[in-house]
């Protein structure tokens, strides 16, 4: 029996249509979850900001660094009498300029400068290269005696430098190199603390399976010390020269000793300043202000480059 045209309008509007969704007893319609954890991945997503305390503690610690330096600059513009006053001054004076040009000339500061420049660079350098290849030997390779060697080279950084003095000054007499830049670069030119440094560095930084790789492509040893080496360590060697130039520009104990006023470094410079019966410490302080600018701006310029390679360094390791 066919159906009515009624019945067959009854079930066509008991069909669901195509694409739509009907509510039934089993529960919701399907589909995606609805997300309670916005509101956390939101707040995960924020920067941490610093409170009150934090930045205060910052900016006693920034005012406290920056004391001494801006201390010098304030003592370097007055004059000799006004810093005998108390209470001393504590904003700047007129006397900067003349007081850092007659620094400069007593002092022969412009010689100064040259020499300290080129000592600082020559240690620097040769400290970043012989300290990378021993620390890449003690991290790496294989050979015997290895470890007491390496706490031979460690027990060297307890011996007091006085106590090398003597033999040192009759080696380089011998040598005449009395009041020669050589004789202050020699003994310098590397150091227990940076084959230290940059064998903690390498051992963790350079992976073997990188140098086992490169001998297996038929690769020489020096080839994977400049290819493999040295792109790796380049953060490490980076704050070593760093370091190693500001050590050897304020190094004075073995400089004096070493030079005269004639081919002096800075801070031998500097003890020729204020010799009088009254030293003029206005004029000492420019000195030691003249000593320090090259040092601030060769930080303005690298030290960005600088702590941009140690972060990536410690990223990578």
């Amino acid at each position: 029996m066919l159906p009515t045209t009624a019945q067959r309008r009854t079930r066509t509007a008991a069909t669901p249509a195509v694409g739509t969704s009907t509510t039934t007893a089993a529960g919701p319609p399907a589909g995606p979850p609805p997300r309670k954890a916005g509101r956390r991945a939101g707040s995960a997503g924020k920067h941490l900001h610093a409170g009150r305390i934090t930045y205060g503690i910052l900016l006693l610690f920034t005012a406290g660094s920056l004391f001494p330096l801006l201390w010098t600059a304030i003592a370097a513009s007055r004059d000799n009498q006004r810093l005998a006053e108390t209470p001393p001054p504590f904003w700047f004076g007129g006397n900067l300029l003349t007081n850092m040009t007659t620094a400069w000339q007593d002092a022969n500061m412009g010689k100064a400068l040259l020499n300290t420049t080129f000592v600082a660079g020559a240690i620097a350098l040769s400290t970043v290269l012989f300290a990378t290849l021993a620390g890449y030997a003690f991290a790496k390779l294989r050979f015997r005696a290895k470890n007491a060697l390496l706490l031979m080279v460690i027990g060297t950084m307890m011996v007091p430098p006085q106590l090398s003095v003597v033999p040192l000054f009759m080696a380089i007499a011998e040598l005449e190199w009395t009041n020669q830049l050589q004789a202050v670069i020699l003994p310098m030119m590397v150091n227990a603390f940076g084959v230290f440094f940059m064998r903690q560095y390498l051992v963790n930084a350079l992976p073997t399976e990188l140098i086992e790789a490169a001998r297996v492509d038929g690769a020489h040893s020096l080839r994977i010390v400049w290819h493999v080496v040295f792109p790796v360590a380049r953060p490490a060697m980076a704050v070593l020269g760093m370091l190693t130039f500001v050590l050897a520009w304020n190094e004075f104990f073995w400089p004096i000793i070493a030079l005269t006023q004639d081919n002096p470094t800075v801070q031998v410079a500097l003890t020729g300043l204020g010799q009088g019966y009254v030293p003029d410490e206005s004029v000492i302080m420019a000195g030691a202000l003249l000593g320090t600018l090259p040092l601030l701006v060769a930080f303005a310029l690298f030290g960005k480059q600088i702590v941009g390679g140690v972060m990536q360094g410690a990223v990578k390791g």
